[in-house]
C-alpha cells in the first residue's frame, strides 16, 4: 500500500525544504548514529531518512547501500502519518506493509521500529529507524 500524504503536506515539504539537507555529503555524526542504532538494536539495517515527494532519501544509512527509495515503498512514509514511535512486530501482519515489495520474500523486512524525526514546527519530516 502506498503511504497516504500527510494532511499538511505542503507545509511539511516546505518546512523539510527549508533545513537544506537533502542531497547532502554524508556526515560522521549521522552515520555513527545510524551505526549505534543498529547495533543496540541488534538490526542489520538503520537509516536516518527525509520524507521528500517521492523519494525517501537516507541522510545516513548502514545495511542497504543506497541513498534513496522510492515512496510507494516507502515503510517510513507510512509512520509519519502516526505517533512518535512505531513499531511494527512482523510486516506481513500490517495491512500497510503487507503488499510492500520490500517486506515480500525470504529476505524481506519483516520487523521495524522507527522514531518519527519532527521540524521546529512539529511537521514530520523523516524518520531514525532500524528494519531487520
Amino acid at each position: 500500500m502506498k503511504p497516504s500524504l500527510h494532511p499538511q503536506e505542503e507545509a511539511r515539504l516546505r518546512e523539510l525544504h527549508r533545513y537544506g539537507i537533502l542531497d547532502t555529503e554524508r556526515e560522521r555524526d549521522f552515520d555513527e548514529l545510524v551505526e549505534i542504532a543498529s547495533a543496540i538494536c541488534e538490526a542489520p539495517v538503520s537509516v536516518v531518512n527525509f520524507i521528500d515527494e517521492g523519494r525517501q532519501w537516507f541522510k545516513a544509512e548502514v545495511g542497504l547501500g543506497v541513498r534513496s527509495t522510492p515512496i510507494d515503498t516507502s515503510l517510513c512514509g507510512h509512520v509519519i502519518l502516526e505517533g512518535d514511535f512505531v513499531e511494527i512486530p512482523d510486516t506481513l501482519q500490517d495491512e500497510r506493509m503487507a503488499d510492500n515489495p520490500l517486506c515480500m520474500g525470504d529476505e524481506g523486512f519483516r520487523f521495524y521500529a522507527g522514531a518519527v524525526l519532527r521540524a521546529a514546527n512539529g511537521l514530520p519530516i523523516g524518520t531514525l529507524c532500524v528494519l531487520d
